[in-house]
């Protein structure tokens, strides 16, 4: 398939600059992947849409403050005092000193160079095989990095396409009401849409939850660079799922209940650790699934998610669900009733 099958025409203005009022009050669209109907609808409405049988599976990942700007320190050659921007995105060793960082103008951040971060903590950059030619370098520093470090030095790591710095809304509402496991780069956002009260109100439906974790990587915001889709090679994501629910999720399966995932990060996580009986595997793995159309979906069978980005691997994952036309037609409806795109948008819920 061609990169291309998957654009699509959005207004500049539909694409959510910042969260809505109060979490939850969002917009919901539900699309039926078997014929392609299209309801209007308010996420108020979602227990109503759920039956109670369903297995509802979220990925409880939270966002580590972990866009970061360090001073360059001058070199042999004097040049210095240059701020530099870091995205931490997953530490390489267990003494948590060393790095794996996204950096913006690569180029000019050559092994050896010295940074001073906000709290006097200095890092440097260290030669490794992927330096040449890649937006990605290793960074090292005396001690540990954890989340204080973060908290000290970091902001909250907003997607490209929201074009304003940080502010203190974003560290309540660029995260889940359920996140607790620090890791992510990117908010699992199709989550930002439920609130305590939405999970009282499915409790008392008897609608059960269980809870994976991915931790979400840069690379779902990397465009895709080739015109045949199959060549594109997918980023990795760490995740686990604890062998209890890995258990409930099996039961579920076997009892014939639907097994809804809540975002596309849940989709990546089950699909990864299922056998080609949809049953899943418990433990921790990492994963490069790339779902396009074709792909047979084997544990999930509903999806909740967020409108994305045209001709990304998380519109192909989607069309892979309901199928490409019905994914495009209700973009198109989305476009047309002025949803909101994309991390702090509108959401919909596919069964």
């Amino acid at each position: 398939m061609k990169l291309s099958d998957f654009y699509f025409d959005l207004p500049e203005e539909l694409i959510a600059q910042k969260p809505s009022g109060i979490r939850g009050q969002d917009r919901l669209m539900l699309l039926n992947r078997e014929t392609g109907e299209v309801r209007h609808l308010k996420m108020d409405d979602l227990p109503d849409l759920i039956t109670p049988d369903t297995l509802m599976v979220f990925n409880n990942s939270k966002v580590r403050r972990s866009r970061c700007y360090g001073i360059k320190l001058s070199d042999v050659e004097g040049q210095g005092g240059r701020e530099q921007e870091f995205m931490f995105l997953n530490q390489m060793t267990p003494e948590g000193n060393l790095w794996h960082t996204m950096v913006k103008g690569a180029k000019k951040v050559k092994a050896g160079n010295k940074y001073r971060f906000t709290d006097g903590s200095v890092g440097t950059i260290i030669e490794h095989e992927n330096d040449s030619g890649s937006e990605f370098r290793t960074i090292q520093f005396d001690s540990r990095l954890d989340d204080d470090w973060f908290g000290r030095n970091g902001h909250i790591p907003l997607p490209p396409y929201i074009r304003r710095e940080d502010d203190d809304t974003d560290s309540e509402r660029y995260q889940t009401v359920y996140a607790k496991e620090t890791g992510s780069s990117a908010c699992p956002t199709a989550g930002l849409h439920f609130t305590e009260d939405m999970f009282r109100r499915l409790d008392e439906k008897g609608i059960e939850r269980v809870f994976v974790t991915l931790h979400v990587g840069l690379g779902t915001f990397l465009p895709v660079r080739t015109e045949n889709i199959e060549e594109h090679k997918m980023h990795e994501e760490v995740y686990t799922i604890p062998f209890d629910v890995a258990e409930k999720i099996n039961q579920a399966k076997k009892d014939g209940r639907p097994i809804l995932a809540v975002g596309t990060t849940s989709v990546r996580t089950l699909e990864s650790a299922s056998d080609e009986n949809g049953f899943v595997k418990g433990g921790s793995s990492a994963t490069h699934i790339f779902m396009y159309p074709g792909y047979k979906f084997k544990c999930v069978n509903q999806m909740f998610t967020n409108f994305h980005t045209p001709e990304s691997t998380l519109i192909m994952l989607v069309s892979a669900f309901a199928g490409r036309e019905h994914i495009l037609n209700a973009y198109q409806k989305a476009v047309e009733e002025k949803y909101h795109f994309f991390s702090y948008g509108d959401c919909m819920l596919i069964r």
